[in-house]
Formats: structure tokens, sequence, C-alpha cells
């Protein structure tokens, strides 16, 4: 699986076969490059302009999920487990979908804009996980100690943080040096793509993997 994040909370995934998919996409306003480019399956947390913007996305030939369940793409599965935008029963900015994505033996968690600890429950519906993409800026979502606490209770072998400010994003989070100073095992930044397989992936406890979006 080759992961390459855009910016934000929107990484492109892509197996050995070429089939891809684009994660919360955003539109112009925050500062990002947008992605153009045909995928097979968008998924989408939560409703906000920062993370589905869908212009740009051929709805003919691609899947588009934005809603809880669990759902079959050729190879691929995907499940939306239920949380909040928010630490206040979504009362504040609404709902958000966490998506676990098992692609080429590998299982994926993006935690959408997370506003809180996961329950038992949830944690429960997501079950074990490979690589964990997990907002780290605050403000909208949990902020940096909040994220580190959820890593060591979900304990993947990758953590990748995602949704913290950088020179380009055009509103305010917390940078990533906030959430850095947590962790242990950083790995650094690797480009803007990290390739991982099945095989390797056991070589990783807990590492940190920091990507670039340029």
């Amino acid at each position: 699986m080759i992961i390459t994040w855009l910016g934000h909370s929107s990484f492109l995934l892509e197996d050995s076969n070429g089939f891809k998919i684009l994660t919360d996409p955003f539109d112009t306003s925050i500062g990002y490059e947008v992605f153009k480019g045909e995928v097979d399956v968008v998924t989408i947390s939560h409703g906000h302009f920062d993370h589905n913007y869908k212009a740009n996305i051929n709805s003919e030939k691609t899947r588009i999920i934005e809603d809880v369940g669990s759902f079959s793409v050729e190879s691929v599965r995907i499940n939306g487990t239920h949380s909040f935008h928010d630490n206040a029963q979504g009362t504040k900015r609404g709902n958000n979908i966490i998506y676990t994505i098992e692609m080429e033996g590998l299982k994926l968690c993006h935690l959408g804009d997370l506003g809180h600890i996961l329950s038992q429950d949830q944690l429960n519906q997501i079950g074990n996980v490979d690589i964990l993409l997990i907002p780290i800026g605050g403000n909208y979502t949990i902020n940096a100690k909040e994220a580190y606490k959820l890593t060591n209770i979900i304990k993947s072998n990758i953590v990748i943080p995602m949704h913290y400010k950088t020179p380009d994003l055009s509103f305010p989070l917390d940078g990533l040096e906030y959430f850095i100073k947590y962790m242990k095992k950083a790995e650094g930044i690797k480009g803007t793509s990290f390739s991982i397989s099945k095989e390797d992936i056991e070589n990783f406890d807990e590492d940190l993997i920091i990507l670039d979006y340029k």
C-alpha cells in the first residue's frame, strides 16, 4: 500500500493493482492544492467544506462513501463507525465517521475530525489497527495530548498525524510540534508518500511517521 498525504485530512491510498481511495477531499479555500485525478473510492468523514469537496470527483466512475456501515469495493473492505466532531455528543459540531479500510492485508483507520476519546464500543467496532491516521491540531478536533492518549489505547503499528497547522493552511490549528513531544519513536519526514506491506508492518511498533504534503 502506498499512502500519500495531500494535506489536512486528505490521503490517497493505492494498492499494487492501482486501486485508489481518496479520503476527506478539501476545497480551494484551505490553502492546499486540490486533488485532481481519478479514484475508485472517496470516503467523507463529515459534511464540512474542508473534508467533503466533490466537485472534482467523477461520480460515474467513483464510489462515494459518506455513511456508517460496512462496504466492499472489489477486494477492499471499508467500515464506517459513528462518532462525534466534538466532546459534547455532537451538539457543537455534529457527527463524524471513522473509517477503517482493509487493503492488501493491512488495516488502516482514518479518524476524520474526531473530537473526543473513543468509547469501548467504538474501539470494539474499529478493532485492531495497523496504521492510524489521527487528527492532532485541536481547536476543531482532539488536541495533541488527547491524540497521544488515543494512540496508547489503539496501539497501532504506525501513527500518521493529520489535521494540524502548516505554513499553507488558512485557519488556526496547533502545529505538529505539540504532538511530537509526546511521541517517543518519531521516524521523521518520509516525503509525501510512504509505502508499507503486510510483511513489513511487524517491524513497526507505534512508530510515528510524518509525511509532507508537497
